[in-house]
């Protein structure tokens, strides 16, 4: 309303500016179909660009870091959790582009993330399925934070590099196992620098189609699960059925879904290290009520953010005993039993 009622600078300096998840729900439900997170990205640039500084969580972080990762001379030893039982190759037609993982795993250590446990896990994966992918010693971060907190400049630079190292390696495919780069790439990369000269597929798309035709299976697992739906994979990409064709190709495993799931599925509370107070908990308090509620004892995710708010939140004793809910990736859960 302020920017209708042209109060430009009010909206610029309001921290309620940087409260928006950019989960896309609002749109869902909008009856004028208004491209609300896009404007919020819009809004954020301008504030960018006048010096305004996003409220950002840990310090800020991780903004930092993926500014950073924009120097061109950066040396990164990004390969040091790459085990010898991983399958890579130098060329080929197919690269897994890593992601961030490696440094959420050091950064939030004592959540026991699954983060590089699910970049391990897709690596196994897709070797199983006779896949040995490439994997660059110099990825940077795919820069969707940057993007969606305003910072445009930076995210170009990001990906300019990323563009430029993929271009290189000669890949015609690149495979995600984070939503976040997924979108990214599929999405943003296009509309700021054209087409792709590259197929990019989610990994989730690659195993359902190998379970269709039986060429992966699973050992048994008995256990109550849901999953999460990550708003980056869902109602931004609009891949919901990969994710549960896994799951329900595990024998004995019994899937719940919660009554919010889907294109209707909530956020996990934060957006781009933005969000991380009261609302945030609150929001992430419901979710595990509802997957109670569905009769889950485990709540899967297939994003890293959502895997580390949501264990975050269960720091939390008093909520972790009210609720009793084991939080598992997707991928590195399906690497521990595939057969």
């Amino acid at each position: 309303m302020r920017c209708v009622q042209k109060d430009s600078e009010a909206v610029l300096v309001d921290k309620a500016l940087w409260d928006c998840l950019t989960c896309g729900l609002c749109e869902l439900r909008c009856p004028s179909k208004i491209k609300y997170i896009e404007f919020m990205r819009d809004v954020r640039q301008l504030a960018i660009t006048d010096g305004i500084k996003a409220e950002c969580s840990h310090g800020g972080a991780f903004q930092s870091l993926y500014r950073i990762m924009t120097a061109q001379n950066l040396k990164q030893n990004r390969l040091e959790w790459l085990t010898k039982d991983l399958k890579t190759s130098q060329k080929g037609d197919y690269l897994y582009f890593v992601g961030c993982a490696p440094y959420f795993d050091i950064f939030f250590s004592e959540l026991n993330v699954e983060s590089l446990n699910s970049v391990k896990g897709s690596i196994k994966l897709l070797n199983k399925i006779g896949i040995n992918p490439i994997v660059l010693e110099d990825e940077r971060c795919c820069g969707h934070d940057l993007l969606w907190i305003g910072d445009v400049e930076n995210f170009k630079k990001l990906a300019e590099h990323n563009l430029k190292q993929i271009e290189e390696s000669g890949a015609k495919t690149v495979i995600f196992s984070c939503p976040e780069g997924y979108q990214t790439f599929s999405q943003n990369y296009p509309e700021f620098f054209g087409k792709n000269n590259f197929n990019v597929v989610h990994i989730s798309q690659l195993l359902a189609e190998k379970i269709n035709n039986n060429q992966l299976r699973f050992g048994e697992l008995e256990k109550s699960v849901t999953f999460q739906d990550p708003c980056r994979l869902g109602r931004h990409s609009g891949i919901y059925d990969e994710p549960r064709s896994i799951i329900s190709a595990i024998p004995k495993i019994e899937f719940h879904e919660m009554n919010k799931s889907r294109h209707r599925s909530t956020c996990c509370g934060v957006g781009c290290w933005l969000t991380c107070g009261v609302t945030a908990k609150t929001i992430q308090a419901n979710r595990f009520h509802e997957a109670k509620q569905a009769g889950a004892d485990t709540l899967i995710t297939a994003c890293p953010k959502c895997e580390i708010h949501y264990k975050c939140a269960l720091q939390d004793q008093q909520l972790n005993d009210e609720v009793k809910i084991e939080i598992r990736d997707l991928i590195a859960l399906a690497a521990e039993i595939v057969v």
